[in-house]
């Protein structure tokens, strides 16, 4: 698919995965929408690509409803859409207190809540980009109208402890990327997820460097954390290759993930 002077939204996008994805679409002459909580930060790089800046909740209909708004009446409808928006928590399924002894079970509202940004979050925005991808003409020699890629994890397929929520949210977008990908497929939209590593995000950041060494030297090969620009690379194969659909791709230097 040729996207030079496509439009194209990117949920969390004001950072890590996303902003980097956001660049290399930009810099391919895509014009961009970010969807992020972070105004300041996505206010900065929208200046800085010439794209718009959407505050947007994903987990709630009004506020993409007005970020899809808002970005189309920048840059017209989106043929893309990348989902990034994502959070985790680390909680055991029930765990004993260890001075007290107390038994505590993973609070529903705090799994819930996982669910409905990762999985919930990243279904409502494909929906609704869908509708609004299939008012379009199809383009190219094989009738495409447009691309969603997704952001799962490793998780999906081995999480560590404490991660239920997280890898069962993660979990969700790879079982639904088959299903939605054939349920637009007479519609020429194609629908691919990939699985991200150990990635060097601000989720990251904040940590010490002997803890961020410790993970990179988890990793076979190569020994270092994954580049943001390595995700954005994948994304954009899969929005540029006619032929990638339905699929679901670990990007993670061969890592599997130890229980803990």
């Amino acid at each position: 698919m040729d996207i030079k002077g496509l439009s194209a939204v990117i949920t969390g996008g004001a950072s890590g995965l996303g902003a980097a994805t956001a660049r290399r679409l930009a810099a391919e002459g895509v014009k961009v929408a970010l969807f992020d909580l972070n105004a300041e930060k996505g206010e900065a790089l929208a200046a800085e690509l010439g794209g718009v800046f959407c505050q947007v909740n994903v987990t709630d209909d009004a506020s993409v409803d007005a970020g899809f708004a808002k970005a189309r009446a920048a840059n017209g409808q989106e043929r893309i859409l990348v989902n990034c928006a994502g959070t985790g928590n680390a909680i055991k399924t029930a765990s004993r207190a260890k001075d007290s002894g107390e038994i505590k079970h993973f609070p529903l509202d705090a799994f819930n809540m996982i669910i409905q940004i990762n999985l919930v979050g990243t279904f409502r925005c494909i929906a609704k980009s869908a509708a609004g991808i299939m008012t379009l003409p199809p383009i190219g020699e094989y009738g495409e109208r447009g691309a969603i890629v997704n952001t799962a994890s490793v998780a999906a397929e081995d999480g560590q402890i404490g991660q239920a929520a997280y890898s069962a949210s993660k979990g969700g977008v790879v079982g639904m990327t088959l299903p939605i990908a054939r349920d637009l497929s007479s519609e020429g939209i194609r629908v691919n997820t990939i699985l991200p590593g150990i990635f060097n995000t601000p989720l990251l950041a904040a940590a010490p460097d002997n803890v961020k060494a410790a993970l990179a030297a988890s990793v076979p090969y190569p020994k270092r954390l994954g580049n943001p620009e390595e995700y954005a690379s994948l994304a954009l194969e899969m929005i540029r290759n006619s032929y990638f659909n339905g699929e679901d791709v670990r990007i993670d230097g061969s890592i599997r993930m130890a229980p803990r």
